[in-house]
């Protein structure tokens, strides 16, 4: 199912929340076993409790409501919030040896969170001038369902993607996710498509030959 990733990627599926410190400390580590070449790259899926992250472009006005830990995450961006009912999707991949096209990384990223939400039933789309991942909510506006922030270091990335199952929504009330505050915020369960941790696992790793194909297309790799 999985094909050609499984051949560079050590693949790992969480089925309990992993603290969010817990999960920096170990990307940091693993970051470094990549690049000196002692660790194979890395998908990792994951929830977290509750936690508000902050990006290197946080605004301290866009703090709400700090209900929860806030932790700078060290990823570009601004602040977003992780909870249970969210799948996380850390991507450890080595671009020194795909092209070391970031850009080109990031939209191979979106474009593979954008294909899976459609074999779930959900039309979602990139925005001009708005990270992160969109799609119609319920009352016809434009919600995001799916934050996206990277880190490169070494020519290795860190953390990656998020897509809301089916989180508490109040939840992001507590700040101005990514920055911007005209749109909401909405899930796969809120559109009538309930969606399992481990239905949405199988879903990117069924496109999962799709995401590799297009960060490795730059390098000339076959």
């Amino acid at each position: 199912m999985t094909g050609k990733l499984e051949q560079d990627f050590e693949i790992r599926q969480e089925a309990q929340q992993v603290p969010y410190r817990e999960a920096l400390a170990e990307m940091d580590a693993r970051n470094a076993a990549i690049v000196s070449g002692d660790a194979r790259e890395l998908l990792w899926l994951l929830e977290h409790p509750p936690v508000y992250t902050a990006g290197t472009s946080a605004d301290r006005d866009e703090l709400l409501d700090p209900r929860f830990e806030v932790i700078d995450a060290g990823r570009g961006g601004r602040y977003t919030y992780h909870g249970p009912g969210q799948r996380v999707g850390y991507v450890l991949a080595n671009l020194g040896k795909r092209g070391k096209d970031v850009r080109n990384f990031v939209h191979a990223l979106e474009g593979w969170v954008i294909a899976t939400l459609g074999d779930l039933g959900v039309e979602s789309w990139r925005a001009e001038g708005r990270i992160g991942i969109w799609t119609r909510d319920n009352d016809g506006r434009e919600a995001k369902i799916g934050a996206i922030g990277v880190r490169v270091r070494r020519w290795v990335t860190m953390h990656g993607f998020s897509v809301n199952l089916d989180p508490d929504l109040s939840h992001f009330a507590g700040i101005v996710p990514c920055g911007i505050d005209e749109f909401g915020v909405t899930s796969l369960a809120r559109l009538g498509r309930p969606t399992s941790a481990a239905q949405w696992d199988e879903a990117l790793l069924a496109r999962a030959d799709f995401f590799l194909d297009m960060i490795t297309k730059t390098s000339g790799a076959e």
